[in-house]
């Protein structure tokens, strides 16, 4: 089941785009006729892990389903919907063609998906046919509250629903002024929508190649993620869910 992840997080808009929103606590048991997952790798940066298929980028609408077979393939061990590992792998895609210096992996991508709202299923929701998290997922009011920032609204309530003060949106919870500087259309319909996994994924890369440089260098991996949320517990997090995804299991 899905809780609210209790651990309060302080947030700044110099360093955290982002909130995280959930967490998901879980066990599994393996009989005598399953075999037992892989462990997870130390070290940071994560691996790779499965290659990503060349995407032709410059295709015209939803770039992602160039990727839904390779998706199909591999995404149940994992338990990453499909159109979220779509959307990650075509955003490291396109991040390999348009800025290869930055070597960002669409592990690391599915770990920050899946610290931030479980792939889009926080609280019940779920990614539909195009890629829209049902029902909209809202994190709370950003009012200086104990633990979090104070972020007067910057969108008008256009995102958030919230004319007061900014909150974070959709499967990658980007706050409405951290969306102004990083969301990008990346599934072709003329709109970069926080709530679309396809749009919110190549922010997500946009925002770590940004503040990270090159991601396969420890020290800046790290960077990156504390640029997305400034806790080294949530970089911890990313890291052993990207490290599990990276062989093929669920992250933890």
């Amino acid at each position: 089941m899905f809780t609210r992840f209790n651990r309060a997080r302080r947030v700044t808009t110099a360093t955290a785009g982002l909130l995280v929103v959930a967490t998901l606590s879980s066990s599994c048991s393996y009989g005598p006729t399953r075999e037992a997952p892989p462990p997870i790798p130390p070290g940071i940066p994560p691996a790779a892990g499965a290659p990503v298929p060349t995407v032709d980028i410059n295709a015209p609408g939803r770039t992602s389903l160039q990727l839904m077979d390779w998706a199909t393939s591999i995404n149940e061990p994992m338990n990453i919907p499909r159109a979220a590992l779509a959307a990650y792998g075509n955003a490291a895609e396109t991040m390999r063609q348009t800025r290869p210096e930055c070597n960002l992996t669409w592990t690391t991508l599915a770990g920050i998906g899946h610290v931030e709202t479980r792939h889009g299923r926080y609280r019940g929701a779920s990614l539909n046919d195009d890629g829209f998290a049902l029902p909209p997922i809202i994190g709370i009011k950003l009012d200086g509250s104990p633990g979090f920032a104070d972020i007067p609204d910057t969108d008008g309530g256009r995102w958030d629903g919230d004319p007061d003060h900014d909150r974070a949106v959709g499967p990658m919870q980007f706050i409405p002024e951290s969306w102004a500087k990083y969301g990008r259309d990346a599934n072709g319909d003329g709109v970069a929508d926080p709530n679309q996994i396809d749009d919110a994924a190549i922010a997500a890369a946009r925002l770590l190649c940004e503040n990270g440089g090159d991601l396969s260098v420890a020290e800046n991996w790290q960077k990156a993620i504390l640029a997305y949320n400034a806790s080294q517990d949530y970089v911890m997090r990313v890291r052993d869910s990207a490290a599990a995804y990276s062989v093929g299991t669920t992250a933890p």
